[in-house]
């Protein structure tokens, strides 16, 4: 990890990176790549299938169920697009219904809550009761955002498709677990594990009560294939409202902010100042 923290205040800065029309235009292709690769594999002769070809695809599969979350995550923030609030709120109630059947509403309200208090009891994605262990906080974390009404939506979703690829041959009903429940579950772990774990794990607090954040300093197509960039956690919670495809670009502004041989904001440094003002500007812990 680079050396030099950068302090709160520091990363609190006002920077200006409105994603403009490119939120829009990248939002249209995860769209279109999640429903076309789903359409492709759930239609695929199931005879085709090799090890290979089968692990690619499924990897591919998760990867865009995590971008529909990711576009969900942006609109929530109001930059997937950010000169129409109606559009933006729209678009990201359709991605998190295309991801789980999830709510828009109840998860822009938690992920706020997250934003304004990270690392307290009233913080839906931490728990400290919790400690590190991965698998505990992992069930906590979803029991915040599941519902009964969800998990009915999608069972009969999954099983209204699988009903109809049963008409055109038996076998292939098992494309539905295979392409579509699988790589749900498998982005809810790669959510979890770097938007939320590896980031908040043993955090701590500062003297003055602000919970850290940790950045995961991958190199940028690293930081892309992981998770869109979430591993950038700390330049996140700083500034929110900078969409996801310009974190690289905020990390580098900080980076550079500071001078040579300073570094990147590392995942050891203070905590987080507040951020900009689109309704989760970070409170400190109990407030």
């Amino acid at each position: 990890m680079p050396a030099g923290p950068v302090t709160g205040e520091a990363m609190a800065a006002p920077v200006s990176l409105a994603g403009g029309g490119t939120g829009l235009l990248l939002g249209t292709g995860i769209f279109a790549a999640w429903l076309a690769t789903l359409v492709l594999a759930l239609l695929a002769d199931p005879a085709g299938w090799t090890p290979l070809t089968l692990a690619l695809t499924i990897a591919l599969r998760t990867y865009l169920q995590t971008g529909l979350f990711i576009l969900g995550h942006d609109a929530m923030h109001r930059t997937l697009v950010p000169g129409s609030s109606q559009l933006n709120d729209g678009l990201g109630r359709l991605a998190l219904l295309l991801y789980a059947g999830l709510p828009y509403g109840r998860c822009r309200r938690q992920h706020l809550r997250h934003h304004r208090v990270p690392g307290s009891r009233r913080d839906p994605d931490f728990r400290r009761a919790s400690g590190d262990g991965a698998l505990r906080w992992y069930a906590r974390f979803m029991g915040n955002y599941l519902c009964l009404g969800q998990l009915v939506l999608l069972l009969a979703s999954w099983l209204a498709v699988g009903g109809g690829l049963m008409l055109l041959e038996p076998g292939r009903a098992l494309a539905v677990p295979t392409f579509w429940v699988l790589p749900l579950v498998l982005s809810s772990f790669q959510l979890f594990l770097f938007g939320t774990y590896l980031p908040h794990r043993s955090g701590g607090f500062t003297a003055d009560g602000r919970h850290t954040v940790r950045t995961l300093g991958y190199p940028h197509l690293l930081s892309l294939l992981a998770c869109y960039h979430f591993g950038y956690h700390r330049e996140h919670h700083a500034h929110p409202t900078v969409p996801w495809f310009r974190l690289p670009e905020l990390r580098q502004r900080l980076s550079g902010r500071h001078g040579p041989g300073r570094g990147h904001p590392d995942d050891q440094g203070d905590g987080l100042g507040p951020g900009p003002v689109d309704g989760s500007r970070a409170l400190r812990p109990g407030r």
